[in-house]
């Protein structure tokens, strides 16, 4: 099950991707099959064919976005998360041999399109949450188990 939290951030974009999918795409699809349609016979008509089927896409999309902004919860920041890796921390840590990594905890639905955000729901992110500056973080890998050391924590005010 994946955890309902959001940064202020996130919420955000998925309200402006509802928005622009359903007052500016999704009318202009609409209006693109009904002209596909007026000219006739549908089961050839390649311009019906895509745009009915990006409908249905954008159709979906958009109840599922409503139903998930409805039922998500923003996760405000608060001075008091200062030190401490807490939901949407930005995180650098730093391996036994150097190489570092870095990445927000974010919720799930927030990862989509960026290389350096983290689910809440990884184990990456599990293992970060509720520690400071110089501890030690134990994740296990396929490979193996990796130690990683918390080099820096910040937040982004909203």
């Amino acid at each position: 099950m994946k955890t309902q939290l959001i940064t202020q951030q996130g919420f955000k974009k998925l309200q402006a991707e509802l928005d622009f999918l359903w007052r500016k795409e999704r009318p202009e699809v609409t209006k693109i099959v009904t002209w596909a349609a007026s000219l006739g016979d549908r089961s050839e008509n390649a311009d019906y064919q895509y745009n009915k089927r990006r409908l249905r896409e954008i159709d979906r999309r958009v109840r599922f976005l409503r139903k998930t902004l409805e039922q998500i919860k923003i996760v405000e920041y608060s001075p008091q998360q200062d030190g401490k890796i807490f939901f949407g921390a930005w995180v650098e840590l730093e391996d036994e041999e150097g190489a570092t990594l870095t990445f927000r905890i974010v919720g799930p639905e927030e990862i989509y399109g960026e290389k350096d955000y983290i689910s809440i729901d990884s184990p990456m992110a599990r293992a970060c949450i509720g520690k400071v500056v110089d501890d030690e973080i134990t994740v296990t890998l396929p490979a193996g188990k990796k130690v990683w050391f918390v080099n820096s924590i910040r937040y982004e005010e909203s």
